[in-house]
């Protein structure tokens, strides 16, 4: 009850005119209820059970005050106050042992001593019930809380506990009671270090916190933050102290999980960029490469040569590729695809990579669905994991390609959503991998081969590229039978697009443009442009955004813009918004070597680098057919 609301009293006597002279002695300051008798007073308690204080008389005909008394101690707390008119002494000690009485007044009474005893027997009753609160919220506390708690003496012995702390201790709680907790441990150094703790945090009289990693036989380590808490007595000195001990190894595993997904950010960041940069100049080797071939070799063994060349910059062009699947800044272009016929596609790629030592099986299956997925990636992802089952047989080995429509209930397979997919199977003779293994190969940058032979970047695009298509990647393997990574891409709900072939010479353009190319790369806007020129097509060069503005202003011939993504003052997407403004049918074709997906203009095509004369010339035709 709140301190301003007046504490309640019953009168209990069988004299009207007592009851009278009670109530008008109290009612000024207590609220004040009345009883002619014994049992009427025991019905209003169990009506009214919030009563401070009882005023009875002893001599009473029904019942007498020390019989009331004990049968309301049942049903009340309440202090009680006996009042009698007679030097009746048996009757005061039989209420004080079963009424607990806080005391008794003679009749008749005098006024000032009665008010002060009812003052302090309600002021007992109201500091008793917030005792028996606090203890109440002490106990819960103890009791519900999955913390280790504990109240210690300035000795160190142990005053309350709750269970999580006694067992810790390995110890039934009460038999930790009234022990010091140094004692229990077993370490004579653990117990030694615990009491400077303990009379450190005393001494300051203050709170003091420490983390601690503890660590058990047979158990890995624990990390535990515990809080020492001094409890002072009315002359400021610390008479007990508190302690919490809060288990956060769960916590400093997520902090660490957090660490490590900010460090992959940052690396992924760092990728996209460099990506960006070696794919310009991927661009710039590439094309010039493209175009001496073109150009007629004097001798075989200089076309060689340069085809040699061209594959080792194709093989760079991969590498960026890993990189921009893993910085995840790469927007993949998901397209209704034969799966059967990319696998076909990149067979010869991947005998070239896999050498003589590997056989590889294909077993693909008729009438299979279309799959969504990107090309450019899904034969990326083939050629790392069969690259890994290469590395998986070092004495040789065969690998088998596995394709099928499968159907897949809720729940049926890890993380995948129920549905019609396309399942693609990487199957090897090799050596396996652990359980432990198998649980952490997609994290990034994680492998088990040698330092210089992996760069952990392989299972963790693939698996990337799964859940990005909608789909997901399942590995089953057993140490020492082989491994197989099989790759659920959803169902398409149309037919598979047709491939623009890239083989030969693309032929020149059916009706020449004028086209303005935009790229602050000196190499690259000279091989994109001789490209084009290749093409048929009359090319303007401008190195940025502004000269390109210019000339379209002062040159109404020009039917196509060519502009790189990413250059400085105006990116391509400003140029592509300002170009609009001024010719708004204008045809445009962005190029990049690293795009976030949400800086591409929707409506726009985007050629990524590094890009052959072919993909060029595809995506021009595309433009201006248009």
């Amino acid at each position: 009850m709140h301190l301003d609301t007046p504490a309640t009293l019953l009168l209990v006597d069988d004299e009207p005119e007592i009851l009278v002279a009670l109530a008008d002695l109290f009612e000024d300051e207590f609220r004040v209820l009345t009883a002619p008798s014994g049992p009427h007073g025991l019905e209003i308690l169990a009506a009214e059970p919030d009563v401070h204080v009882i005023i009875s008389d002893q001599r009473m005909p029904e019942m007498t005050g020390d019989a009331f008394l004990g049968r309301a101690r049942q049903v009340s707390q309440a202090e009680a106050l006996l009042l009698t008119g007679y030097a009746d002494l048996e009757a005061v000690i039989n209420a004080l042992n079963h009424g607990r009485i806080a005391g008794y007044a003679p009749k008749p009474w005098e006024p000032a001593a009665l008010l002060s005893m009812v003052r302090n027997a309600a002021e007992r009753f109201r500091l008793g019930r917030s005792l028996e609160t606090e203890q109440a919220l002490l106990q819960g506390l103890l009791e519900s809380s999955a913390d280790a708690l504990s109240f210690k003496d300035a000795q160190g012995r142990f005053v309350r506990l709750n269970a999580a702390k006694a067992a810790a201790l390995a110890r039934p709680l009460e038999a930790c009671l009234h022990h010091e907790e140094a004692a229990m441990l077993d370490r004579p150094a653990a117990a030694a270090a615990l009491r400077r703790a303990d009379a450190e945090a005393m001494a300051r009289r203050r709170p003091v916190e420490v983390v601690e990693q503890r660590q058990e036989a047979g158990a890995p380590p624990r990390w535990v933050r515990i809080s020492r808490i001094p409890i002072l007595g009315r002359d400021g000195q610390p008479t007990h102290l508190a302690t919490v001990e809060h288990d956060m190894t769960e916590q400093r595993a997520l902090e660490e999980r957090l660490h490590q997904a900010e460090k992959m950010q940052a690396l992924g960041t760092m990728a996209g960029g460099i990506a960006h940069d070696f794919n310009n100049l991927l661009t710039a080797i590439l094309g010039s490469l493209e175009l001496l071939l073109h150009s007629g070799m004097a001798q075989p063994r200089q076309e060689r040569l340069v085809k040699n060349a061209i594959l080792a910059a194709e093989r760079g062009s991969t590498l960026t590729q890993r990189l921009l699947s893993f910085s995840r800044k790469r927007d993949l272009q998901l397209r209704a695809s034969d799966v059967n016929r990319l696998v076909t596609d990149v067979e010869d790629l991947l005998l070239r990579s896999l050498g003589d030592a590997i056989t590889l099986h294909r077993q693909l299956a008729d009438a299979l669905w279309p799959a969504m997925v990107d090309p450019e990636q899904f034969g990326l992802a083939l050629l790392n994991l069969c690259i890994n089952s290469r590395d998986a047989m070092p004495e040789g080995g065969s690998i088998t390609l596995r394709t099928r429509n499968v159907s897949v209930g809720e729940e049926e397979v890890g993380d995948l959503a129920g549905g019609d997919y396309v399942a693609i199977a990487v199957s090897d003779t090799g050596s396996g991998m652990p359980p432990e293994v198998m649980a952490q190969a997609f994290e990034p940058f994680f492998t088990t081969k040698e330092v210089g032979k992996g760069t952990g970047l392989g299972l963790s695009m693939v698996y990337g590229l799964t859940r990005q298509s909608g789909g997901t990647t399942v590995i089953t393997s057993v140490p020492g039978e082989g491994t197989t990574v099989e790759l659920f891409l959803p169902r398409a709900l149309r037919p598979a697009e047709a491939q623009a072939s890239q083989d030969g010479v693309p032929q020149p353009a059916a009706h020449p443009v004028t086209v303005l190319v935009v790229d602050d790369d000196p190499a690259v806007r000279r091989v994109t442009a001789t490209f084009l020129a290749d093409l048929g097509h009359r090319v303007v060069e401008v190195p940025d955004g502004e000269a390109a503005l210019r000339s379209l202003r002062d040159n109404p011939g020009i039917g196509l813009m060519v502009s790189d993504l990413v250059m400085p003052r105006m990116s391509g997407v400003e140029l592509t918004r300002n170009a609009r403004s001024l010719r708004p049918a204008l045809p445009i074709l962005l190029l990049t070597g690293y795009a976030d997906p949400a800086r591409v203009p929707e409506g726009y095509p985007v050629l990524r680098k590094p890009f052959r004369r072919a993909d060029l010339a595809h995506c021009v035709a595309e433009l201006l057919q248009g």
